[in-house]
Formats: C-alpha cells, sequence, structure tokens
C-alpha cells in the first residue's frame, strides 16, 4: 500500500504521477475478480484484442480480453451476452481510464461449450451445410471402406466385429486420428481431406468417421467448424458414428447420412449388403422357377408337336400324287383354253372380212378437210374483229392518260415527303419542298410563294 502524501505534495505532483498511484492502488487492491454482466460494444480491432464494455442496469465498466488468452476460447463473444469474467483492474495512464483486463470468460447461465455449439450450428445451418438436398447419395453396395477414428479406440473393434458378418469380402482402409484434444479437429479434418486426394488410387465408396461415447469435452473435435468443412465438402459419402444415440455433434447434421453408434454404422452397411444378398437370392430363384418353368412349357410343345409329325417319306409321296393330279388337271384345262381362244379368233377373222373400213375413212377425211377450212376462216374474222375492238381502246385509252396531258406542255405537283399531289396553290407553303413531273423527268422545287386567284 503506497504512503499516503500530503497536501502540499499533492500540489506538484503530475499527471502522471497521480494515474500511477491510482494505477498501483487499483492494482494492489484487485489482482483478481469475477465481475458478471452483459456485454456490449464489442469489437476486434487488427491486433486480435478484443474491447468491450462490461454492463448491468446500473453502472458500466471498460474490458479487453487480449488475443493470447480469448483465442482459446469455445465461444464467440457477442452484445447482449451475458457472461461471467474473471480479470484485474488496470488503469490506461494516457487516457486515466480504468478497466477490467480478463483472463477468463465464461458464459452466464451455460457452458461455454453448449453456446459455441448453438454458434457454430447457426452459423453452418445459415450457410447450408445441412441442407438434405445437398447430400451426397449412399452407394447400395459398399465393399471399398474408410473408417476415420483411434486405432486403438473401442469404435474400431466394434466395427470390424460387425463386418465379419459380411455376406460380401470388404476392403476396410484405416486412417488413424486422435479422437480427442486440442489436436483431434485438426487431425480428423485432415484425414477426410487425405482420403478424399487418394480417392482415384483406392476408390473408396464410402467414409465412416466416429468414435465412442464421451462427455461433450470428449466428443468436442467432431463439433468443430473444419471438421465439418471438410465432411461437407468431401466426394466420398461420409457416415458420422460419433457417440452413442442420444450423442449429437455438428458432424452428424453435416454428414450424408448419421449412425447413432460407430456398430450401428457397421451394422448399417452389412444390413445393406445383406439385403442385397437376399434380394439377389430372390432373383436368382425367381429366374430358376421361370425358367424350369418355360423349360416344362417348351418340352410340352415339343411333345405335341412331335405327335401331329407325320412321316416325311409318307408326306412326300402324297405330295407327288398331289402334285402329279394338279398337273393333268392343268394339261386339261390349258387344252380347253388353247382351243376357246382359237375358236374365237377364227369367228373374228370373219367378221374383219365382211367389213370393208376404206370407204369410211376417205369420206370422214373429206369432212374434215372442210372443217379445219371452216375453223380457219372463222378464226381469222374473230381475229380482225378483236384488232379493230383494240385499237379503237387503244384511241380511247390515249386520250385518258395523263401522259398524253403532260406531252401537252403540263405539269403535276406533289408534296414532299409523302407525294400528295397538290390540286391548288394553298396546298404548299413558302419554304416547302415540291416535286413536279413533266412529260420527261421531275424537278425538286421549293416554293417561294403560293397566290391564288
Amino acid at each position: 500500500m503506497p504512503a499516503p502524501f500530503s497536501q502540499q505534495e499533492a500540489l506538484v505532483v503530475t499527471v502522471s504521477e497521480l494515474n500511477t498511484r491510482i494505477k498501483d492502488l487499483l492494482e494492489s487492491s484487485y489482482r483478481f475478480v469475477w465481475v458478471k454482466g452483459e456485454i456490449s460494444n464489442f469489437r476486434v480491432p487488427a491486433s486480435g484484442h478484443c474491447y468491450f464494455t462490461l454492463k448491468d442496469a446500473q453502472s458500466q465498466i471498460r474490458g479487453v480480453f487480449f488475443r493470447a488468452q480469448h483465442r482459446h476460447l469455445r465461444f464467440t463473444p457477442e452484445d447482449g451476452l451475458q457472461v461471467i469474467c474473471q480479470g484485474r483492474i488496470s488503469v490506461y495512464e494516457p487516457r486515466g481510464e480504468y478497466q477490467l483486463i480478463v483472463e477468463i470468460m465464461e458464459p452466464q447461465g451455460r457452458g461455454a461449450l453448449q453456446l459455441a455449439f448453438e454458434q457454430l450450428k447457426q452459423k453452418l445451418q445459415a450457410e447450408g451445410l445441412f441442407d438434405p438436398t445437398r447430400k451426397l447419395p449412399l452407394p447400395i453396395c459398399p465393399q471399398s471402406i474408410a473408417i476415420v477414428t483411434s486405432p486403438t479406440g473401442a469404435a474400431i473393434r466394434d466395427i470390424m466385429k460387425i463386418f465379419q458378418r459380411s455376406p460380401y469380402p470388404l476392403a476396410i482402409t484405416l486412417l488413424p486420428v486422435r479422437v480427442q484434444g486440442e489436436e483431434a479437429g485438426r487431425e480428423i479434418a485432415a484425414a477426410i481431406r487425405t482420403a478424399n486426394a487418394l480417392l482415384p488410387q483406392f476408390q473408396w465408396e464410402l467414409m465412416i468417421v466416429g468414435r465412442g461415447g464421451g462427455s461433450i469435452e470428449d466428443l468436442w473435435p467432431f463439433n468443430e467448424e473444419n471438421v465439418a468443412r471438410a465432411v461437407f465438402a468431401s466426394q466420398i459419402p461420409i457416415i458420422s458414428a460419433v457417440g452413442h444415440e442420444i450423442d449429437f455433434t455438428i458432424c452428424d447434421m453435416v454428414a450424408d447420412l448419421r449412425a447413432p453408434t460407430p456398430t450401428a454404422a457397421a451394422e448399417w452397411v452389412v444390413s445393406r449388403l445383406e439385403n442385397l444378398q437376399r434380394e439377389l437370392t430372390k432373383h436368382r430363384d425367381e429366374m430358376l422357377k421361370t425358367t424350369v418353368h418355360m423349360i416344362d412349357y417348351q418340352k410340352q410343345r415339343l411333345h405335341f408337336l412331335d405327335k401331329r409329325l407325320v412321316d416325311p417319306k409318307r408326306r412326300l409321296e402324297d405330295l407327288r400324287l398331289l402334285v402329279d393330279d394338279r398337273l393333268e388337271r392343268l394339261q386339261l384345262a390349258f387344252a380347253r383354253g388353247l382351243e376357246r381362244l382359237r375358236t374365237h379368233h377364227s369367228h373374228l377373222s370373219k367378221r374383219l372380212m365382211l367389213v370393208q373400213p376404206t370407204k369410211a375413212i376417205q369420206q370422214y377425211q373429206g369432212i374434215l378437210k372442210q372443217l379445219c377450212r371452216d375453223l380457219t376462216l372463222c378464226y381469222r374474222r374473230r381475229l380482225e374483229h378483236h384488232r379493230f375492238l383494240l385499237q379503237e381502246h387503244a384511241s380511247k385509252l390515249e386520250s385518258l392518260s395523263p401522259l398524253a396531258v403532260l406531252a401537252r406542255g403540263y405539269s403535276i405537283g406533289y408534296r414532299l415527303p409523302e407525294r400528295t399531289i397538290l390540286r391548288k396553290a394553298s396546298d404548299a407553303r413558302p419554304g416547302e419542298e415540291v416535286l413536279i413531273q413533266l412529260s420527261k423527268g421531275f424537278l425538286e422545287c421549293t416554293v417561294n410563294q403560293s397566290v391564288e386567284d
């Protein structure tokens, strides 16, 4: 405790000395203090230190949380959050302000891990990492599986014990990681990314990520953001099998399927294979039954056809007799037809001899010549008549043609640009452009003055 100073000493003390004495007094009196209140005006400048105000209904105090301490926080401080802080009182001498230097911060009323879980859950949900439509489809018959878990934990032993029941041989690859502790989250995320990088070489169809049960602190690596993003970015479908059935992690929500336990994840794979085996057996039995039925049916049909089948030699003899019969009947019918045609030809020849077409031809030739002469005369008369009418109409058309009027020295005026005919002088105003059509050619003119009689 600094010694009290006299009034005379106080009169000569400097501001810096006064602030130093106050700082020494406060820091020696309040080395560690627990303070609860509501965070407001929370900000993190480029230095990484957190500056905020801790307040209650009647008062407030400035607080600072240096980067070296707050980087280990599981949750993110924010305005409006009720917290309990442990720290020491200090004075910022350049401004003479006292403040709380925070060493430990805990959310009031709930644990830091639970708050961090809820904050990360809201953040990832807003980004769409939990969207069911963005999850990968799970393989129907997974036989090449990568497992991300501890090599010495109970989870891998339980999984391998279940896999021994598989009706198919399985290719299992263990990617060993730590599943609890500060470095566990980084190792799990790195293992997931490594599996995806090696996918072209190993062709894994499924990945199981998980561990056995434990406290929220033990399971916390599966609630870290880097693990969630690695699971979301994976090209390999992932089953999250973390903890017991009552445990839910961020990894469960992002994964393509959540299994309540590592054993349940392995049972899902084996049941998938067993179901496939049952389906294949069922289809094989159905195909066998159908094949046997078809063979029996074809045997019956073959037996029936065998009974209907006649001895080929007898059949050939019957066909030979049938051909001989048809040949005889055809020859007889051909002879009778030929005789009828011969008789008909003789009859027509006799009739033709009785008819002489020469006179009729000569008579019709004379009529044809006369009709040709009459047609030629009629055509010439019609032609002369129409030529006369054409000349008459041409003369009338020529007398009515406006070109004939133009040829006598007249002209036609048009208003531009629509080319409407000018019928009187007032139709065109001074300054307008007009087009004058003459007997040969046009004139483009500008009106200087319009005069009407």
